[in-house]
């Protein structure tokens, strides 16, 4: 499980990591309610063909509704704008590099909010990447300090939407990324439109491709291997992305490779890399809970076996009765319990 959840995390840092430098050479020539909005739904017709396999239940759509408002609204309506005025400020390495605030924003709000189980290794390597982003946002001009504050805004409502989503189980990770992209980016589209006008179609083709790609199967992934190894472990592995993006801006857009950028990333890297090994292991009790996920039979917490005998990865309500065991775990769907 926590193979398969780094595996997701780790593929959807990399479809981020190379959009956010190719993002910005769009912020230039397109308003940044209207890139905002074009990244989105792109994302939204990258999972279009994936909703209708397993819709969600009415009563899913009740209990996850409030969550899924908070998502839609800071993760895809806030925060993808005030990314699109930083990219403006500050350059496509040191951007990139930046949104690695988004892991320490992660941690501090699944920690002290959501009492998430963090433990020393993922308390060390948040503090490195804190250090690698004070090494970037510590030089340039009142621009880039600017910017860099921007995109820190962007990476805070991430983060709240990182740990609402990371336990949002009455919802596939398609359904997520669906809403996000038909709500928040028709809404910034439109605004976009109304205040800058439409862009040229080549324009609107290249944000939704990056869209499609980077935010629609980045955040499908993204969700679905939090829900395995918890919101701070899975954006501690998402923490390589802006390493993907400094070296594309570095190698494909010639942006100037500086000793500040290197310096950062070697120190974030260092803290992403200590997210492994970072499981725990102590007798906790289960709470009886029926809950609609994705799962697969048999492991420690779905011993059940459904009545059409499907097996294999997949999902459906079931339910779960009280259980006490010890086991090494992390903070996914089913371990949400205080330490």
């Amino acid at each position: 499980m926590r193979g398969n959840g780094v595996a997701q995390c780790a593929i959807a840092a990399v479809l981020f990591g190379v959009s956010a430098p190719l993002a910005s050479e769009l912020a230039d020539d397109v308003s940044p309610f209207a890139l905002a909005g074009l990244l989105y739904l792109g994302a939204a017709l990258a999972v279009a063909p994936f909703v209708g396999r397993t819709p969600p239940t009415r009563d899913s759509v009740r209990r996850g509704a409030r969550r899924l408002v908070t998502a839609v609204f800071l993760g895809g309506a806030l925060g993808p704008v005030l990314l699109s005025f930083g990219l403006r400020q500050a350059s496509p390495a040191t951007s990139s590099l930046l949104l690695n605030l988004e892991l320490v924003f992660t941690t501090v709000v699944a920690g002290l909010v959501f009492r998430e189980h963090l433990g020393r290794r993922v308390v060390v390597g948040t503090m490195l990447v804190v250090a690698a982003s004070l090494i970037l946002a510590g030089g340039g001009d009142a621009d880039v300090r600017w910017g860099a504050a921007l995109i820190g805004g962007a990476c805070l409502c991430w983060a709240i939407d990182n740990c609402v989503t990371a336990a949002l189980d009455e919802f596939a990770p398609a359904h997520i990324t669906l809403l996000k992209g038909v709500v928040a980016g028709s809404a910034n589209f439109t605004i976009g439109v109304a205040v800058g006008g439409w862009p040229s179609a080549g324009h609107v083709i290249a944000a939704l491709v990056i869209g499609a790609f980077g935010y629609g199967a980045s955040i499908t992934l993204w969700v679905a291997g939090a829900r395995r190894l918890g919101a701070a472990r899975g954006q501690l592995v998402f923490a390589t992305a802006p390493f993907v993006g400094a070296v594309v801006a570095w190698t494909v857009l010639d942006d100037d490779v500086t000793t500040r950028a290197v310096a950062a990333l070697m120190v974030a890297l260092a803290g992403a890399a200590l997210v492994v090994g970072s499981d725990h292991a102590h007798e906790h009790l289960h709470d009886s809970v029926v809950h609609d996920h994705e799962h697969y039979h048999p492991d420690d917490h779905h011993p059940h076996h459904p009545d059409d005998g499907f097996v294999g990865r997949h999902r459906h309500p079931h339910a779960h009765a009280a259980v006490a065991h010890v086991h090494p775990h992390l903070p996914d769907v089913h371990h949400r319990h205080a330490h």
